[in-house]
């Protein structure tokens, strides 16, 4: 396998994924669907981004290394081709971390702490006042990642907007102190779906909650998953009217059933009642096994060449090595930094 990068008179994109665990069902409905269709509208780049992944992980480092094939597995799986976009390692290009060290001087500390996706984070995770300064600051890294390949689309779920915002405002205040535009301001591209919830319906469907559906999941592991899912809990009997809003399954189907009068048509069924959940949840094995079985097989297939993937993610980190490094130049002339070579 090899990688070549798209004609570069195209907008740019940049979009990636932290290796954490395998992707689920909530990337697939989110940005995965989002970059399939821009691999021949865009020059896109796709980050495998373990150096980020870092930021909450640093005890268990092997976690993030282990899951880099997973995740890119599940890219090649579900169709995103090394010969239409570039695939890469984040700690692969290091002027990312270059800039990122000069993008820190650009945004204070209760920037970051204001917000709202780091905040959540931070609760989530438990972090109280222990947070990594990495994980702080990791909305500069990502401002890094955009502008260093001078992105102008970012395929993100809302969640990432005010990380979007505060990359704007970086590569704003960079292009004041350079006296000339040198980095251009991005755009996100929203999913149609928006958040998947988790199948227990307490969150939106995450690798770290352990409430999400592996893109990699067996068809019977796939079955015992959609029939745990959140429904109504006031819909207690088949003749009960139930609640669509909320409603696990119903979120499933609105992403992935191909029949949108069919499912309009069963969400009335469902809220005047006479339509149990048992018969919902059938209909979603049968839609999400027909969505997952080729992702699946591409999946094992390539998992059964992880010499001939490690070629597609090296191939392609030097391709982004050598433009994140041409931007990250740009930026420190700015900066008035001495090169010695």
């Amino acid at each position: 396998m090899t990688t070549t990068t798209n004609a570069t008179d195209l907008p740019i994109a940049l979009t990636g994924d932290r290796p954490t665990g395998p992707l689920h069902l909530g990337h697939h409905a989110g940005s995965l669907v989002t970059r399939l269709a821009l691999q021949d509208e865009t020059r896109m780049f796709v980050m495998i981004a373990d150096t980020q992944a870092l930021t909450d992980n640093a005890g268990d480092p092997g976690r993030v290394r282990a899951n880099v094939t997973e995740v890119l597995a599940d890219y090649l799986a579900v169709g995103l081709d090394p010969a239409r976009c570039t695939i890469f390692l984040q700690s692969a290009a290091p002027a990312l971390a270059r800039l990122s060290m000069l993008y820190m001087n650009l945004v204070t500390v209760s920037r970051l702490e204001r917000n709202p996706t780091v905040k959540a984070e931070i609760a989530q995770k438990g972090m109280a006042r222990d947070i990594p300064a990495g994980f702080l600051a990791y909305p500069a890294a990502q401002a890094a990642d955009i502008t260093a390949f001078r992105a102008t689309l970012v395929p993100v779920g809302e969640d990432q907007l005010p990380m979007l915002e505060i990359s704007n405002e970086i590569a704003r205040r960079v292009n004041r102190i350079a006296g000339r535009d040198i980095l251009p301001e991005s755009r996100a591209m929203l999913s149609r779906t928006g958040r998947l919830p988790g199948v227990d319906g307490q969150a939106k469907a995450s690798k770290s909650l352990g409430n999400a559906i592996a893109l990699g999941i067996g068809a019977d592991e796939l079955r015992e998953a959609v029939m745990r899912m959140y429904t109504d809990p006031g819909h207690i009997r088949v003749a009960d009217p139930g609640k669509v809003e909320g409603n696990v399954v119903f979120a499933h189907l609105d992403a992935f059933d191909p029949d949108r009068d069919e499912v309009e048509a069963l969400k009335a069924h469902y809220r005047r009642g006479g339509l149990g959940d048992m018969v919902l949840k059938r209909r979603l094995a049968g839609v999400l096994e027909t969505t997952l079985a080729p992702i699946r097989e591409r999946r094992a297939a390539a998992m059964a060449r992880p010499d001939e993937m490690m070629d597609v993610l090296a191939t392609g980190s030097r391709v982004a090595a050598a433009v994140a490094e041409e931007t990250t130049r740009l930026v420190e002339d700015a900066f008035g930094i001495i090169r010695l070579d």
